[in-house]
Order: C-alpha cells, then sequence, then structure tokens
C-alpha cells in the first residue's frame, strides 16, 4: 500500500500543482509574514537564499516561525523534483532540519565538527540529500511554514490573481465536483473524454490530471462490497482509465509537449485500486483483462506462497516466487496476503527503446499497505514471452581434423547475457574458448568451459565474464577428449537477452538486483531478481555471421562455386546495355524538354497562359500536321495560334508538350479550348488525351479533358473541335483520378517499368533509373542470401494461411528486419534524384545568328499592317468598345487609325476603377505605340505625301505614347497585376543539382558493399546452395516486379482517388527561361528595355 500512497500523493500534487505558483500568508506568530512560492498540504515551502551556516539557517527559520525541513516523503520529493525541472533553485544547494531521511541520502561521512544532530544539506540538480562534513559552510536554506486559510478581510494576505483563477478552475471541475457520485462521476468522465477527443490540443497537462485524480479519488470511494455486486461500474472504471491513457499517448503536440514518464504509474493505480476492492470482497482469484494487458489477484497464506506460481503461463509471463525459507523472514507476520501480478503485452514506459515483449509487476499487499520485499536469499524468477522472437543459426561449419571453429559476436550492451549454442552432429565433447577483441590464443583468453552430451551444448556468457564495454566477442570451439569424425559439422546458435526493473525514483530502467536465468529462451526470457518492482526484458537476435577474416580463402573457391558470380556478372552486363540504352534515350527526351513561346504571339502581349497538350499513348496517337489553337474566356477571346516548335518535333505519341500563349488582356474563365489540325503530314491522325491551360498571373488550371480523335478517318471524323472546360466534380471524380494516378505511378513510381516510358519532364533519367533498379536488386541479392539458409522454426505460429500459401512469425520477422535493411538507403537515393532542381543553362538559340536578331526592313507597309494588328487586338475585347477597322492601305488611314486609338486612351483615361484588364491593355498598347514610333522614325519623309503631313504623323504618335504612359502608370498605381510568386514544388523541396553526385555516391556504394556480401556469402555456402538459393531468388524478383509494385501503384491510385485529391499540375523552372524570351521580344519589337 505504500506504493498505492506514494502514486495517490503523486496524483494529488499533479492535479493541485496549479496552487503550486500561488503566493500565500504562512502563520508565523510574529512580524515576519513570509512568501511562500510552493504549496503542499497547507504547508508552504520557503526556499531563502542567504548564505548562512547551519546554525545560522536554523535560527533565521525560527526568526521567520518556521523551521528547517524535517521530513523528506514521497509527495515532498516530487515537489522537489518539479522545483528541479521548472525553477531557479537548481544551482544552490540548501540546509535542511536534523534527522532528514530519504533515499537520495548518499553514504553518511561523519565529521569530528558535526554535533550530535544531524547537519544535512540538499541539491536540487539532481534531488540529492547529503549529510553535511562541515555544518559552518555557508548555504541557503529551506524553510516550512504552516499556511492560514486567507480571508478577505486580512490586510496582509497575499494572493495573486492567477492563483485564484487556478484553484477557481479546478473546484468548478464538473469531475472534481462529482467524486462523491461514481455514476455521475463516470457519466462526467464520457463527456470529458469526448471533449478531449474532439478538442484540438487536448488533453493538456492540468485537464489530464485532474481527470486522474478525480477517477482515483472516486474508485476510492467505493467498497469492497459495491465492487463485487457492480461489475458494469467497475468495467467503466477500467475503460476510462484506459481511454485517458490512449488520448494522452496519441496527442498531437506529444513530441513538444511529452507525457511525464509517471503517467502510467498514475493510471496504474486506478487499476491496481479496483482489483483490491473486486479482490477484498470476495474469496475466488480475480482476473482483470484491460487493452494493454492482464491483472491477476488472489489471497495467500504466507506459507502458500511458497513456490508459487503467480499468473498463467499459457496466457503469458509468470512469476514463480521462491521457498518459504527465502519468504519467512519478511512475510511471516502477515496473516493473509493479497498478491497482484499485473501483465502488460507492450512496455508501458514508451520513452525507453530497450524494452521488447511483455512487461510484468508484482505487488504484495496486506490488505492496507505494501509489503516490500528485498533482498532476499532465493531469487524471483519472472518468465516472460518474447513473441517476435526467433532463434537464427549464425553458421554451420565443418570441423576439420586437428583444427577449431571460430565465431565471433558482436556485443553493442556489455549488461546483454549471451546463449552460445554449439550442436555437433556426433556425440562429442567440446571446449569453448571467450575472448575479447581479438581471436583467443593459448596465452590470451578470457573464459573456458566444455561442452558435453550429458550437460547439453549451451553456454551462457554473463555480463560478469566480460570487460563491460562493447566490443567484439571470440568463441573457439574444438574437441576435448573425443575421437574426431569425418564430415563433423558443428551448427553455431546465438542469442541474448537483459533483465531490467523499473526505478520509480529515477524513471529509468535498471539492471540493479536483477540477472536472466540460464531457463532462458529466444521465445522466453527467465530474469531473477530478489526484490519486487515492475519487471522487463530486452532480446536482440543476432545476426547472420560471415567470417571477414576468410575473405580471401573464400574467394579462392571461384573456380568450384561460380554460380552466384556467374549470375552476378549476367546481370552487371545486361545493366551496362541497359544503360547505354537509357543513355541515349535521355540525349533525345532532353531535346523534346523545351517549353515553346509560340512565335505567332504578339510581342507586345503579356498576360500570359502556360497550355500543356497530352497527346495519347494510343497507337499511332501522334500527328504530323500542324494545329491550331484557340481560347475562349468569359471577357474575351484569343487569335487562333499555330502550335509549333522549330526546334523540336511536337505531338508525338505519349508526349506532353508546353507552350507560352499570351494575349493583350485577361480573358477572364477560361470555359472553351477549340482545335483544330490542316491534316497535313504522312499521319495527321491525332489523338488527343487532354489539355490544362494555367492562368499564370492568378495561378488558376483550366482542365479539358478532351479523350478523341481529331481525325477524318477515326472517331467522328472531325479535325476541328471546342471543348468545354471541366467542372469541379468532374476533376475530382473518382474514375479521373484513378486513371491519371494508374498512369503517373506505373509511368513514375513503379521503379522498373519506368524505365521504358517516365514521364517527360521529370528530372529522374532513364540512366538514374537503370542505376537505382540495379542497386535495389543487388541489396535483395546480399539480403536474401544473408536470410536464406536460416533453418525453420517449428513451434513458429502461423499468422496466415491460404491454401497451400502459410505465412508463419518467423517468416514475418525475417521480411520485416531485410526490409529495414534494404529499403531506407535506396529510397534515400531515389528521394534525391526525384528532387533535384533542374540545372537551366541559359543559352540562345542555334539559329539566332545576326541576320535572324536584325530586325525587318520598314516599310509604309509593314507600318500599317503592325498597326492594323494592333488596332485588331484591342478591339476583339467588348469592354474597350473599339471597332474593327478595314484594311489601312495609305498614310490617310494611318491617320484615322491613330485618332482612333486616341479615342480609346481617352476612355481609358476616363476609367475611375482601375483592374489588371485596363492594366494590360495599357500595356500593349503602349508596347505597340512605341512600335509605331520606333519604326516612324526610321522612315523617311519621302514615304509620305508631304514632310508636313510625316512630322504630323511623327507628332501624334509621339503624344500618344506619352498618354499610353500615364494611362498604363495610373492604372498599374491603382491596381498593380498580381505578383508572380515563384511555385514551391508540392511534393517535396527542390535539392540542389550538384546533390545528384551524392546520389551516385551512395548508389555506388550501397552497390559495392552488396556485391562484396552476396559474392561472400555465396562462396561459403557452397555450390550446391548456391544453385538452390539463385532458384529462390528468382521468385522473389518476380513476385516484387510483377505483383508486390503494381499493387503499391493500384493502391496508391486507389488511395488518392477515395480522398479526391487530383493530381496537382506539373510545373518547372523553366518558365522563367521562356519568360526572359518573352521579354526579350518585347524589348526588341518596342525599342524600350522596360516598359
Amino acid at each position: 500500500m505504500g506504493m498505492l500512497l506514494r502514486t495517490s500523493a503523486f496524483l494529488w500534487i499533479s492535479v493541485g500543482f496549479l496552487s503550486l505558483l500561488e503566493k500565500s500568508e504562512a502563520c508565523t506568530g510574529n512580524d515576519f509574514p513570509a512568501r511562500c512560492e510552493f504549496v503542499l498540504r497547507n504547508v508552504c515551502f520557503e526556499f531563502v537564499g542567504e548564505s548562512e551556516t547551519w546554525s545560522q539557517a536554523r535560527g533565521s527559520c525560527e526568526k521567520r516561525g518556521g523551521e528547517l525541513l524535517k521530513v523528506m516523503n514521497s509527495a515532498i520529493k516530487l515537489l522537489l523534483k518539479n522545483i528541479t525541472r521548472g525553477g531557479n533553485t537548481s544551482n544552490f544547494s540548501w540546509w535542511l532540519g536534523e534527522g532528514v531521511q530519504g533515499q537520495y541520502q548518499v553514504p553518511i561521512i561523519k565529521n569530528a565538527d558535526v554535533s550530535k544532530d544531524n547537519c544535512t544539506y540538499m541539491k536540487l540538480h539532481p534531488l540529492q540529500v547529503v549529510m553535511a562534513s562541515d555544518c559552518n559552510q555557508r548555504r541557503g536554506f529551506l524553510c516550512t511554514h504552516n499556511v492560514c486559510e486567507s480571508s478577505s478581510n486580512t490586510k496582509n494576505t497575499i494572493v495573486s490573481s492567477h492563483a485564484t483563477l487556478s484553484r477557481l478552475k479546478r473546484d468548478t471541475n464538473p469531475m472534481a465536483s462529482s467524486v462523491a457520485n461514481i455514476g455521475s462521476l463516470l457519466l462526467e468522465a464520457d463527456k470529458e473524454l469526448l471533449r478531449m477527443e474532439t478538442t484540438i490540443g487536448e488533453p493538456t497537462d492540468v485537464s489530464r490530471d485532474i481527470f486522474i485524480d478525480s477517477l482515483l479519488n472516486g474508485t476510492k470511494r467505493l467498497t469492497p462490497k459495491f465492487a463485487v455486486q457492480n461489475s458494469d461500474t467497475i468495467s467503466h472504471i477500467i475503460n476510462c482509465s484506459t481511454g485517458i491513457l490512449l488520448l494522452s499517448m496519441k496527442k498531437c503536440d506529444i513530441n513538444a509537449n511529452p507525457n511525464p514518464a509517471s503517467l502510467f504509474e498514475e493510471i496504474f493505480e486506478i487499476f491496481r485500486t479496483v482489483s483490491l476492492l473486486v479482490g477484498m470482497g470476495t474469496t475466488q482469484n480475480v482476473i482483470i483483462r484491460h487493452p494493454s494487458g492482464t491483472i491477476y489477484q488472489s489471497k495467500h497464506t504466507p506459507t502458500d506462497l511458497s513456490d508459487a506460481v503467480l499468473g498463467s503461463e499459457k496466457d503469458g509471463g509468470f512469476v514463480k516466487l521462491p521457498s518459504y525459507a527465502a519468504l519467512g523472514p519478511q512475510l511471516g507476520k502477515y496473516s493473509t496476503i493479497i498478491v497482484q501480478l499485473a501483465v502488460f503485452s507492450n512496455n508501458p514506459h514508451q520513452s525507453d527503446g530497450n524494452i521488447t515483449g511483455s512487461v510484468c509487476s508484482l505487488f504484495l499487499s496486506d490488505g492496507d499497505t505494501e509489503i516490500k520485499l528485498a533482498n532476499l536469499t532465493q531469487m524471483i524468477e519472472i518468465f516472460m514471452p518474447q513473441p517476435n522472437a526467433s532463434i537464427q543459426t549464425n553458421s554451420t561449419v565443418v570441423l576439420e581434423k586437428n583444427t577449431h571453429a571460430l565465431t565471433t559476436i558482436n556485443v553493442s550492451d556489455p549488461d546483454m547475457t549471451i546463449f552460445l549454442s554449439v550442436e555437433p552432429s556426433a556425440n562429442v565433447s567440446l571446449t569453448l574458448v571467450l575472448s575479447e577483441g581479438s581471436p583467443p590464443t593459448s596465452t590470451y583468453f578470457s573464459n573456458t568451459t566444455t561442452l558435453s552430451p550429458t550437460g547439453g551444448y549451451r553456454w551462457m556468457i554473463t555480463p560478469g565474464m566480460l570487460q563491460q564495454i562493447p566490443g567484439v566477442l571470440y568463441v573457439s570451439a574444438g574437441l576435448f577428449n573425443s575421437t574426431w569424425e569425418p564430415k563433423l559439422t558443428l551448427r553455431i546458435t546465438s542469442f541474448m537477452s537483459k533483465c531490467l526493473y523499473w526505478h520509480i525514483e529515477r524513471e529509468t530502467w535498471s539492471t540493479d538486483g536483477c540477472q536472466v536465468g540460464d531457463k532462458s529462451t529466444p521465445e522466453r526470457t527467465q530474469c531473477l531478481c530478489n526484490h519486487l518492482t515492475l519487471f522487463g526484458s530486452s532480446f536482440f537476435v543476432m545476426p547472420n555471421y560471415v567470417d571477414l577474416s576468410r575473405t580471401s580463402e573464400l574467394f579462392a573457391t571461384v573456380s568450384e562455386n561460380y554460380v552466384v558470380l556467374a549470375l552476378l556478372c549476367s546481370f552487371f552486363g545486361l545493366y551496362l546495355a541497359t544503360l547505354l540504352w537509357a543513355c541515349y534515350a535521355d540525349r533525345r527526351s532532353r531535346s523534346k524538354m523545351k517549353m515553346t513561346l509560340l512565335e505567332d504571339t504578339h510581342p507586345g502581349a503579356h498576360y500570359n497562359y502556360l497550355i500543356g497538350v497530352q497527346t495519347g499513348h494510343r497507337k499511332n496517337a501522334g500527328t504530323t500536321a500542324n494545329v491550331t489553337v484557340k481560347l475562349i474566356g468569359s471577357e474575351g477571346e484569343s487569335d487562333a495560334h499555330n502550335l509549333t516548335d522549330p526546334d523540336k518535333p511536337v505531338f508525338e505519341r505519349g508526349a506532353f508538350d508546353m507552350f507560352l500563349l499570351a494575349t493583350p488582356f485577361p480573358l477572364g474563365e477560361v470555359r472553351n479550348l477549340r482545335l483544330q489540325h490542316d491534316n497535313s503530314g504522312g499521319q495527321p491522325s491525332w489523338y488527343i488525351n487532354k489539355v490544362t491551360i494555367q492562368d499564370l498571373q492568378t495561378r488558376h488550371v483550366f482542365h479539358f479533358f478532351c479523350g478523341c480523335w481529331l481525325s477524318p478517318d477515326h472517331g467522328d471524323n472531325m479535325i476541328k473541335k471546342t471543348f468545354n472546360a471541366a467542372k469541379n466534380n468532374e476533376i475530382a471524380s473518382f474514375r479521373n483520378i484513378f486513371q491519371s494516378r494508374t498512369s503517373t505511378g506505373f509511368r513514375d513510381e513503379h521503379i522498373w517499368v519506368s524505365i521504358v516510358d517516365p514521364p517527360s519532364r521529370s528530372p529522374f533519367t532513364r540512366a538514374q533509373r537503370v542505376s537505382c533498379c540495379m542497386s535495389l536488386l543487388l541489396c535483395t541479392m546480399a539480403i536474401n542470401i544473408a536470410f536464406w539458409n536460416i533453418p525453420t522454426d517449428e513451434d513458429s505460429p502461423v499468422l496466415f494461411s491460404l491454401g497451400s500459401l502459410e505465412i508463419t512469425r518467423e517468416e514475418l520477422m525475417v521480411g520485416v528486419q531485410s526490409g529495414l535493411l534494404m529499403f531506407p538507403i535506396n529510397i534515400l537515393i531515389i528521394t534525391i534524384f526525384r528532387s533535384i532542381r533542374p540545372r537551366v543553362i541559359s543559352k540562345s538559340k542555334k539559329g539566332d545568328s545576326e541576320e535572324n536578331l536584325r530586325p525587318p526592313a520598314v516599310t509604309i507597309a509593314s507600318i500599317l499592317k503592325d498597326t492594323e494588328e494592333m488596332i485588331s487586338s484591342v478591339s476583339s475585347s467588348p469592354r474597350n468598345k473599339m471597332s474593327e477597322m478595314h484594311r489601312l492601305e495609305s498614310t490617310t488611314d494611318l491617320g484615322l487609325a491613330l485618332d482612333r486609338v486616341h479615342e480609346f486612351i481617352q476612355l481609358m483615361q476616363g476609367e475611375s476603377e482601375s483592374d489588371p484588364h485596363w492594366v494590360y491593355c495599357s500595356k500593349f498598347l503602349l508596347a505597340g505605340l512605341c512600335h509605331l514610333l520606333m519604326c516612324l522614325e526610321k522612315l523617311d519623309e519621302k514615304h509620305f505625301p508631304s514632310a508636313q503631313e510625316y512630322q504630323q504623323t511623327l507628332n501624334v504618335t509621339n503624344l500618344l505614347v506619352h498618354k499610353a504612359e500615364m494611362v498604363f502608370s495610373s492604372h498599374l498605381v491603382y491596381c498593380p497585376p498580381p505578383v508572380k510568386i515563384r511555385k514551391r514544388r508540392s511534393a517535396s523541396c527542390w535539392l540542389p543539382w550538384w546533390c545528384v553526385f551524392l546520389g551516385w555516391f551512395l548508389l555506388l556504394s550501397i552497390s559495392g558493399v552488396s556485391t562484396f556480401f552476396t559474392l561472400l556469402y555465396g562462396f561459403q555456402y557452397g555450390r550446391a546452395k548456391s544453385t538452390k538459393w539463385v532458384m529462390s531468388l528468382g521468385l522473389s524478383l518476380f513476385e516484387s516486379i510483377f505483383i508486390l509494385q503494381p499493387l503499391k501503384v493500384i493502391g496508391v491510385a486507389v488511395f488518392f482517388a477515395l480522398l479526391l485529391k487530383p493530381a496537382a499540375v506539373e510545373e518547372t523552372e523553366e518558365i522563367e527561361q521562356v519568360l526572359l524570351e518573352q521579354q526579350d521580344k518585347c524589348r526588341r519589337y518596342s525599342g524600350r528595355d522596360t516598359l
């Protein structure tokens, strides 16, 4: 019961911790009111920082109306530990009163100057209580006072508003006010659990502690009779306790605000209290099963506990107590003893990763207080199963005449106990020699033992036999007083285990007083302990061993065992051939990845649309015809543009071509798309899959699901079609997302299939994909051959059965370990290659010679044509209220056109409200007028009927340019265009281009290591076993390529389709390069660097 009291005190402090920061008045009896920072059970703790001797500190504390701290119980220790974590007092030491005792006390050092009264001080980082050797040293001191009840009429009462609010919150909590009625308490507990589950940030530390404290207090108010008669209520209490535990372990901020290590102890206190209530109300044994495990409770007399077995050998962990001769001195004085054995399927203290398998706790009580057992003359035996463990063979060696077999064991934890089994194929005796750091010799060794048929062929190497440092152990096995027989083999197996207990005060796992027993097996650990607490065990499966010292010897057998070498050579030959093809295909693909700025786009147009055209994968889906496109929006429509690129072929089968189209003004919401071709070339038929149009200013994306032929010979025999933009429900439909994800998955995610046809714009090249496949293949071979020779555990349970196909737990564990060894490094390599930023190098086109960059000759005809195009483009928008002009044929028509442009500028000046339409229209008009002015300045006046008319046209144009500049500036100020933000990659962040070298380094390194160990294992297995392994490897690769990978792709596609998340539009940084090309084109057109 002492443990119950300690946990209860801890819970009280956790819930009442809201008041620990309060300022309260102490009952001094004098005129020295003290401000108490920390309060516990009507006692305030005052840390006085004055530096005084022990005698001076005692006197100062008495003058303050208090006394030095004299008691150090569990509740006070917990309070001081919390102060250690959060306070600013941890850098000092503090005098305590005489006679303080505690578990934190170090061995007492007596001094002749010390009086008969104890002279003690404490430190808070960590909490330690020390017997001083010099009481004249100067330290701070800890003074305790009794706290008075503060009233509103007391003048010197000091209570902070925060404290008042905290106390008010605690007192008005529905659960805290329902403790007296268990029914109401459980109803409020259900409501509180629901609130925590549906509220972000819950459970907080305060709400969790209040919940646990209220539930525990309500449970303690129950009687044994009530507990026996109301099993539903007991089950409800257990469910509520489990609920708060699960919510606390899965809260969102678990990383930033971890649960205290004592959380499980607090909740288990409720389980234990329930078990005691039920057990005291009946004479029968009680078994309480809860989601975390099972509690076994029974009543015994002291003599009944002699060699008693507690728990269930069938269901899990159990405990065997020693004889009454060892228990009698500590249990003989009790008439009835209540025994509680709690078995947990998992480690309740999740912060510690060394515990595997089940954990158990043994608790003895006389009904009121806990009975402690310590320093027993005989050990308590605790058996804990290891459900995920399986024995693993290190090696099977042939013992030649007059030789020894050498085995190495890697020891990472010196507290581990090692079990080494050396089973000969004949009834002979063996001698084993142990050494550390280097193989044993006749003069250098640590321990020896002899194994015989009668005593068994297992050696338990305990931590005491080692040097308590990690390293490599060498064990030499040879014959001992036995006759050698031909073909004598030794089957060497090993495993490690460790026994620990939970130290409540230190809140950590410890091995003190516990050791591993010789009855341990890979499936069950036997722990021997001489005290009671929470017990756990650790298990480690030894990796398959290969003797690296025999490398040259094994490689010398290549002429006899060439199976694995031949397989690797064939794989590398296939890899090199595929790599050459992949490099050639990548070079061709790079030439087709160019994003095209449409040549027939007006140089002055700057409202940009990115058009992505996906040609289908059907047979003969590509086209040789000339394709034109027209965008129709809610605020206007574009001209018809030719989708061509002089530097690369477009609209090939399966290709995704991207074009930049610019309009003089925004088209609004793009509602329709008109595609047509001229049915030219040898293969004009075209199967268009889909088109995406992205407004680069607003980032809106419009989808057009075409899925049809533009052909006079296929489909509906049409070469011109208008498509409607897809609606939101069509974009998010299961069919569309599933098809898109499946196609993308096989072409990108399926690492083997993607070699043939990867996404056209992916930075993950074919050469890199081929190399990743080779690395993955080599890793698979190395891990497969390392685990291939593991013997079958006949006792391993079957987890899955389908006809003759069975999967055992041992096979599952081997699969999990193989995956952990193989996939992380390969996934890292693939992720690096996928995420590398393309190295875009800005360079001019091959055909951009000086002649091509030289502007064309200026004539009246060209000026009239450019002016006509400018007015035609502006008049295509209904908002501009400008009618189209007839063909301009003379300079007189040019003057009329300029008058119409002047009217349009006045129209824009009269617009009081600016929007992007007027911004881009005025910018387009300014570029066109600048071009016209530049052309007029290059002309001679002889091209006009008279010099006066030429000068007048030049002056009017110059005036219009200035007015257009003012209009553009005014609209730009009041309605700035959307800022073109560089979009970040949605799937993951980009890596610098030079990370490609890191990816290749990792790939070559893992491939080399895998090749080395595959050869080493193959040479060790021999020719016959290597041949069998090659056959099993083929089945494994077939399963991975044709079953697991396709299932993964389809599963991911279904997952995203069910979540209704369409794939994002592919983006590339080539957009910036194309926009720079567009700006350069505008600069040469207008004659200005900037508009």
